[in-house]
């Protein structure tokens, strides 16, 4: 029996790459990333390659379900050069692993239509931001239809998404994933994209991941991400969680430069957030860079940590680099 691999990758544009996909047909399914072929690709189209030398390979890291074709799988791919080695684009083969880190990522984007965040009228702007924020009802809430279809897809895909919720600008909503393992977690977050991409062709929409889609008194959109390692869950204390602020703090500039393009136009120390320039951190403190919260508190200081620095359109291999890093420090 035929079956279907959608093989998955990053390409080389910037300031963020573009997810890439293709199908290959197999005699059989197979069961892990090892067991899919090989393949390669023209990466002379895909700014990772010139044209006279253009062949980039794939090197399969991640089969999920394809939750929407039968006899079908997705593959999550590396880039590499046509000697092996890592692709200078390859943001995944750039650090190195650990299994011990659990990240939270916060995914929030706005559904487009037309140019504009759907439910704006094409003249003008909706009412003032405030009732649209976990909201239910045609007047304040738009997309269900679409964001419920994704949440579904991801599901039936195996990923561990956690939970949908409207968010504070009209037209914009988040959805949250779990993952044990940075690479693992990144990998997911990727193909949970390439599910919400691929889910708005159906609807006639587009996903803006701009951390500002709205100039003016509106929310941007943010990646915020959660993370804890075993120390960090079940030693904690205060004096050694804020030791880990502080260690960040010690970065930030670093972090700000893998956190997403046109992120100072979110970070303004206005919509919840601290700015560009700036670091803090704080207890339930959402206008800060380290969100503490009150609930790892609670907990005698154990738990896990918010970074709402990053941005919408981060490359979620390159925020786990930075956040490794820093948590690696003397």
């Amino acid at each position: 029996m035929s079956y279907k691999l959608e093989y998955i990758w990053l390409d080389g544009y910037k300031p963020e790459p573009s997810i890439r996909s293709k199908t290959k047909i197999v005699d059989s399914e197979p069961r892990t990333p090892e067991e899919c072929p090989g393949w390669s690709f023209d990466g002379s189209s895909t700014q990772q390659a010139e044209g006279h030398s253009s062949d980039c390979l794939l090197k399969p890291v991640r089969i999920i379900k394809d939750p929407e074709r039968s006899n079908a799988s997705l593959v999550m791919c590396e880039v590499l050069n046509a000697d092996g080695s890592v692709h200078t684009s390859n943001s995944r083969g750039s650090f190195e692993d650990d299994p011990d880190l659990w990240l939270g990522f916060e995914q929030e984007y706005t559904i487009m239509k037309n140019g504009k965040p759907l439910g704006f009228p094409q003249d003008g702007y909706p009412g003032p931001q405030g009732p649209y924020y976990c909201s239910v009802g045609v007047m304040n809430c738009v997309g269900r239809d679409i964001v419920e279809d994704h949440l579904n897809a991801c599901l039936a895909a195996g990923l561990s998404i956690t939970g949908i919720n409207a968010e504070v600008m009209k037209g914009q909503w988040e959805f949250q994933l779990l993952g044990k393992g940075a690479k693992r977690a990144c990998d997911d977050l990727w193909l949970s994209r390439f599910l919400m991409h691929r889910n708005a062709e159906k609807h006639g929409v587009t996903i803006e991941l701009h951390p500002k889609p709205v100039k003016g008194d509106w929310n941007g959109s943010g990646m915020h991400t959660n993370f804890s390692t075993t120390a960090i869950r079940e030693k904690g204390g205060e004096e050694f969680i804020k030791g880990i602020c502080e260690k960040f703090r010690k970065r930030h500039k670093d972090h700000i430069g893998s956190y997403g393009s046109d992120n100072d136009q979110r970070l303004t120390g206005l919509h919840e957030t601290q700015s560009i320039d700036k670091f803090s951190y704080g207890v339930s403190d959402r206008g800060s860079s380290i969100r503490i919260p009150i609930g790892t508190v609670q907990n005698g200081w154990k738990g896990y940590l918010e970074d709402r620095r990053p941005a919408s359109n981060a490359e979620p291999y390159k925020v786990v680099r930075e956040i490794l890093a820093t948590l690696r420090m003397a």
